[in-house]
């Protein structure tokens, strides 16, 4: 179970916990670099002028100031854009990094990057305020074919599924598709038809149509659509014949229809069960130009999306230059802190150590750091005792922490092992022996 952090919003874990993290970001390394990502860094920390380029809410942002600062200098850097503050995303940081490094960049770049940032919200289960995320984006220089929106939801659905969490959906929408349907019906501020449908699993249909028609000035009919439209969920390709059946035709609304199709047919191949194409899907107003994802796990609601993203056209330009991009990031702190909370994984135990070498007395200690060079020269996690206690002594020290195998050495230099969970013991040759490969590395087990 994990625990309460002491400071809200920054979580912190026990070991065991924080081998279950490690194996959820090893899982997705190792996942994103079979699919041929490279892997970058960029810095903790932007400029305000950067990070709020695209209209962010600046309350969210944490400003990076010297504890001496003067009152002068405070009062500056609150209007100042130059001043600094962490990031409280990927995609913004990532964007400078395209565009300040796109003559050593071979295009598309396919990146991965897993890195904390910080947002300043109120805290509560599956927000943090200090949290890790996991981002994979393809960036094109000029042009990027939608091809790649396709790739990205495949490894993202394969990614998920070698985490140990609940089954998932990736639910799926296009916002050329939307778009188009709401200009097709009349509603040309497809923003705010957006921003109501948005609200639809918060506030219900009837209410919905109420904002269409009080705000937007959509007639009943209107409305009708738009909800109709929002309510189309497949598991395939059904949703294009039911988009079609409500008789609404505009050309950005066919090229949203192929886009999404596309998508949704690859992912029932090689993804089946996992993708759901969604209409109800809005986000990212000012930011997403096409595929739209947002993923929830299966019983798991009210948690939010795990992993979100999308098409952007214009993720960065550089003079004349656009670099249109499309990529999806995953709530690490997110998933990790709900499969601790739900007992869904468990480290097999606590520490990596699977052998503790045992000290007959002082002077083994030297014969028993070679035994443990030999051991681990094999790939064998292996600690060393620090003190020539009582054998009884050093077999709780190592049970205490976890440790299955305590390693013995007699005054004639025999070797033997003993598995102290089920007491057997037997003769070891540090040179061959290894433990069952099960002992070998922690594992990460599944309630």
């Amino acid at each position: 179970m994990a625990r309460t952090a002491s400071l809200s919003g920054f979580p912190e874990w026990l070991p065991q916990e924080r081998l279950v993290e490690l194996h959820v970001l090893d899982t997705l390394r190792r996942v994103f670099e079979l699919h041929g990502f490279s892997s970058i860094e960029t810095r903790a920390v932007e400029t305000v002028g950067q990070l709020l380029r695209k209209g962010e809410i600046d309350k969210e942002v944490y400003g990076l100031s010297r504890l001496q600062e003067d009152e002068e200098e405070a009062r500056a850097a609150k209007g100042d854009h130059h001043a600094l503050a962490l990031h409280f995303d990927l995609t913004v940081p990532f964007a400078r990094y395209v565009v300040e490094n796109a003559g050593y960049l071979s295009f598309p770049f396919r990146r991965y990057q897993i890195q904390k940032v910080w947002r300043g919200e109120r805290p509560q289960e599956g927000r943090a305020r200090e949290f890790t995320q996991a981002d994979i984006d393809v960036v094109g220089d000029g042009e990027l074919p939608f091809r790649y929106d396709v790739e990205i939801a495949l490894v993202i659905a394969e990614a998920l599924s070698a985490l140990p969490i609940p089954d998932f959906r990736l639910r799926i929408n296009n916002r050329k598709l939307a778009e188009g349907f709401y200009r097709g019906i009349g509603l040309d501020d497809t923003a705010g038809v957006l921003r109501s449908i948005d609200k639809l699993e918060k506030i219900g249909a009837e209410k919905v149509a109420e904002l269409l028609k009080s705000e937007l000035g959509a007639s009943d009919e209107q409305a009708r659509l738009a909800l109709s439209l929002a309510t189309i969920r497949t598991e395939d390709t059904s949703f294009v014949d039911q988009v079609r059946a409500l008789g609404v035709s505009h050309e950005l609304l066919e090229e949203g229809l192929s886009e999404l199709e596309q998508v949704i047919e690859a992912a029932v191949q090689r993804a089946p069960g996992k993708v759901l194409a969604d209409l109800s899907i809005a986000r990212g107003l000012d930011y997403y130009t096409g595929t739209v994802v947002e993923t929830v796990l299966v019983g798991h609601d009210q948690l939010g999306s795990i992993c979100s993203g999308g098409r952007y056209d214009a993720l960065a330009r550089k003079g004349n230059r656009t670099f249109p991009g499309v990529g999806l990031s995953i709530g690490v702190t997110r998933l990790v802190s709900r499969i601790l909370s739900q007992e869904l994984a468990a480290a097999s135990r606590s520490v990596p150590t699977a052998v503790l070498v045992a000290l007959n007395n002082d002077d083994s200690w030297t014969g028993a750091q070679d035994v443990a060079a030999q051991l681990r020269a094999r790939g064998i996690a292996t600690e060393v005792a620090a003190k020539a206690e009582k054998f009884g002594k050093q077999i709780k020290f190592a049970d205490r922490r976890g440790i299955p195998f305590v390693w013995f050495t007699d005054d004639d230099g025999k070797h033997q092992v003993k598995d102290i969970r089920s007491g057997e013991q037997t003769d070891a040759d540090p040179a061959s022996w290894s433990p069952p490969a099960e002992d070998l590395n922690v594992r990460i087990t599944t309630a």
